[in-house]
């Protein structure tokens, strides 16, 4: 899906880092992709782990999670809305940038996005990533995929450039304080409810290596988890925990598993959970199947209350959050928004940021 203005847009700013003139001429949402039909879902997950040595038992259990839902993931239609969104975002704002998408791991590709954005004559694009977080990957390898993309392209390729992490914008994180408070809502009254963030575990030495000086996504979840629970529920206490661990079973990856932690907390006395997927944009597979299916049949048996808030989405504020990040980089006296203490973050990473560890593992569909 493709979505051009006739129009071709040139917008510049004075550049915060390198102290020149920037000019784009689109945007570009990249995401992970997924299946939209049975016979695509074992494709998919070849194409996801290819040279990464996983079992091909390994790949018919997770398809089986696709083929609960009818062999479709939810992402790719997640990112069609969103780019409707976004479209009218855009013009009412008098942004006029032609809009394009390009997935890591299946249709529509990156290459074929940068292809048809060079046919266009598109020059210069800002990237959207659908994962708000420094680590490989969720950053770094959307950079190297999109080179690689470049590459295949070849001379005619447009030069892109990333939009910052948004981890704390207001735009993502006042919408995931709203849905947290919706789900407390639908729980029974009680002293004993507790707040539970998810992200996607990683393997411990890619955390580690996150960010330019290290450790950047588990502090970067932690600053979200807490700027959410400030504004949605200060009076509960709250953890970060894990889900959707996809590597080899000897490998250290961040735990705890949202699953080991939910029994944890019925032992403890907690009567009641919220669990709120603070590492992810949209409602997509893993959080439907880990959450809304394994973690909710895990609280289901421990006799626990459990209410899972949803995502940002296509959330108007999360929107309205992608049309300022693109201004940032294409106004010079748009303002930078945040909330807490990390910042911003950077325009642009710098070099040996979010470096490969040796065995990445499985990745995420985000």
């Amino acid at each position: 899906m493709t979505l051009r203005d006739p129009m071709e847009a040139k917008i510049t700013r004075s550049g915060q880092t390198c102290g020149v003139t920037e000019t784009y001429d689109a945007f570009l949402l990249v995401s992970f992709g997924g299946p939209e039909a049975p016979e695509e879902v074992l494709p998919f997950l070849e194409n996801v782990t290819r040279g990464r040595g996983i079992p091909a038992e390994r790949l018919r259990v997770a398809a089986e999670h696709y083929r609960h839902f009818g062999g479709v993931s939810p992402i790719n239609a997640q990112n069609r809305a969103l780019l409707a969104a976004l479209e009218t975002e855009f013009a009412d704002a008098g942004l006029r940038l032609p809009l394009y998408w390009g997935n890591r791991n299946w249709h529509p590709y990156l290459d074929g996005a940068l292809t048809a954005m060079a046919a266009d004559g598109v020059r210069r694009a800002l990237a959207f990533f659908t994962s708000p977080y420094s680590s490989y990957s969720g950053c770094r390898r959307y950079q190297d995929d999109l080179a690689a993309a470049r590459t295949a392209v070849g001379a005619s390729a447009p030069h892109v450039d990333k939009i910052r992490h948004y981890f704390n914008h207001p735009g993502f994180v006042l919408p995931n304080s709203d849905a947290v408070r919706a789900a407390l809502r639908t729980l029974p009254p009680g002293s004993g409810t507790r707040l539970v963030f998810t992200a996607h575990s990683v393997p411990a030495e890619m955390a580690r290596l996150s960010g330019p000086a290290g450790g950047l996504y588990v502090e970067q979840l932690r600053d979200a988890a807490a700027l959410v629970a400030a504004r949605a529920a200060p009076e509960l206490e709250w953890d970060l925990v894990w889900q959707s661990r996809s590597g080899p079973p000897g490998a250290a990856w961040l735990e705890p598993d949202i699953n080991e932690h939910l029994r944890g907390l019925a032992g403890s006395g907690t009567t009641a959970v919220v669990v709120s997927p603070i590492g992810f944009v949209s409602d997509h597979l893993e959080v439907v199947w880990d959450l809304d299916h394994a973690a909710a049949a895990t609280a289901a048996e421990l006799g626990l209350s459990f209410a899972r808030a949803s995502t940002a989405g296509t959330d108007p504020r999360f929107v309205a959050m992608v049309r300022e990040l693109v201004e940032e980089r294409t106004r010079p006296d748009a303002a930078r928004r945040w909330l807490g203490p990390l910042g911003p973050g950077h325009d642009r990473c710098p070099a040996g940021c979010c470096a490969a560890p040796r065995r990445p593992g499985f990745e995420a569909d985000r």
